[in-house]
């Protein structure tokens, strides 16, 4: 049964000699999670799971320990493993967590509960913890700054033969639990069930070895490499049908969710498959966005935006709507990698719902630029739109860039550069552990909903401390 919190005891009270207690910046986070919004919000997505389970049951790991051991995890950037082991070993973190003297929930317990929190409930708790900054005037949501960054999902390096040999070992793994479901005996003979994992190995050995060489030979050599190698896929995929229409229809748990596996699989072999025939075979230049680069993400996109050093990146594009005091207002995981300037008019539509007015300076960088961006937020009312000119510049915009207003705006708007580096070092943003496109939108959620906390805990510290 779902409860909400155990009875509340003061662990400080029992050991009084040590003094213990919150730091001033915890206390205020402690604060701040006593929102009955943002709890009722969590509450209402672990009940979704089990409907009865809000009134029935053995009593639950309470809602609110959940929570904050949540948010702890994504505050000192530690694994489930982790939070579990500190929190434990911890009074200052028991009291923060409301565990009290009870036993500390299990990381796979804590995973399990974890996922089911959905990306939009975080989305709507940000919009709450927005409500908390304007009522505790961290912001009044005058200026605003945007831009974009990349969230790299967790794949190695994509190449066409890492692809073809992830692709029959996945089948073959898959086939070999599909053997035990469907039994010895089974009337689809031997070779459906045959692993070819040992052939994929030697073939991308093969053109690794080859791949060294120069010249004709080697070019002819490593092209009827990848052709066994992708005939070898496709005999695996061949398998792979049969034994998901196998089953299909069977009454066991893990026969139906083998058959959803292998269903879910084929197209994306079939991808795979079918870029490398057209890029080696054929020479063809396969368009990013006819590619699959991971067959367990398959929602990594490739993303051009050459950095120094990393000319390309895998992952997903994240646009960040950032307002003065340092919080993250708004955040989009993108659907297609393309430019920014599309994104500004959506942005500036979220702030006026959010704070009923506009800003008074919205500011990006080049990539935010175009004639229709200046001319909406001019018509919205923004007074000072901080956005530099992409291209060849007139000689009347190059005057206007070079105003006291503009400089300092576009000097605002690197502001964002450096919290992105804080959400990627020390919320994790920088590239997302768990798995897809839910895995994505949670990760990030929490990422952001975390930094906002502790920047509404920071700036109220400080100016109690500065008061004192």
């Amino acid at each position: 049964m779902i409860v909400d919190r155990y009875e509340p005891v003061n662990l400080f009270a029992l050991v009084p000699q040590l003094a213990t207690g919150f730091d001033t910046e915890l206390r205020e986070l402690d604060h701040l999670l006593d929102d009955d919004i943002i709890f009722q919000r969590i509450k209402a997505d672990l009940v979704k799971a089990r409907p009865q389970s809000s009134r029935k049951g053995r009593h639950s790991t309470p809602v609110e320990v959940i929570l904050r051991m949540l948010l702890v995890r994504r505050l000192y950037h530690w694994s489930y493993e982790e939070t579990e082991h500190f929190v434990a070993d911890s009074l200052v973190l028991r009291q923060f967590c409301r565990v009290y003297l009870e036993a500390v929930p299990d990381d796979t317990t804590l995973i399990r509960w974890a996922h089911l929190v959905q990306p939009q409930t975080l989305d709507h708790i940000n919009e709450r913890v927005m409500h908390l900054a304007r009522d505790r005037q961290v912001t009044r949501g005058r200026k605003l700054r945007v831009d974009s960054t990349v969230v790299e999902t967790t794949i190695h390096h994509p190449t066409d033969s890492a692809l073809l040999s992830d692709s029959v070992r996945v089948i073959s793994r898959l086939l070999r639990r599909a053997k035990r479901v469907l039994g010895e005996g089974t009337d689809l003979g031997t070779e459906i069930f045959r692993t070819r994992t040992r052939s994929v190995r030697r073939l991308t050995q093969q053109l690794h070895r080859v791949a060294r060489r120069k010249g004709e030979e080697a070019a002819e050599e490593l092209t009827d490499t990848y052709r066994r190698l992708i005939r070898v896929a496709r005999q695996s995929r061949s398998q792979a049908a049969e034994g998901a229409a196998a089953l299909t229809g069977r009454t066991e748990r893990e026969g139906q969710r083998l058959a959803k596996q292998l269903t879910s699989l084929l197209p994306l072999v079939d991808q795979v498959i079918e870029q490398a025939t057209r890029r080696v075979l054929k020479g063809e230049t396969v368009p990013a966005s006819e590619k699959v680069v991971s067959l367990f993400e398959p929602q990594t996109q490739i993303i051009k935006r050459q950095k120094p050093g990393k000319p390309v990146e895998f992952g997903r594009k994240l646009w960040l709507e950032e307002v003065e005091g340092g919080i993250i207002s708004g955040y989009r995981v993108l659907d297609e990698p393309g430019q920014d300037a599309p994104h500004l008019p959506q942005s500036l539509t979220d702030h006026q719902r959010r704070f009923g007015k506009p800003p008074w300076l919205v500011a990006g960088d080049r990539g935010v630029f175009s004639p229709a961006n200046e001319r909406l937020a001019t018509e919205a009312g923004i007074t000072h739109v901080v956005i530099p000119y992409a291209g060849k510049a007139s000689a009347k915009r190059k005057q206007q860039e070079k105003t006291r207003w503009f400089r300092a705006g576009f000097r605002f708007r690197a502001g964002i550069e450096g919290r992105i580096s804080v959400l990627g070092r020390r919320y994790g943003l920088n590239r997302c552990p768990e798995r897809g496109e839910a895995g994505m939108g949670r990760h990030v959620g929490w990422g952001i909903v975390t930094s906002n906390l502790v920047k509404i805990a920071e700036t109220v510290a400080g100016r109690a401390a500065r008061a004192a």
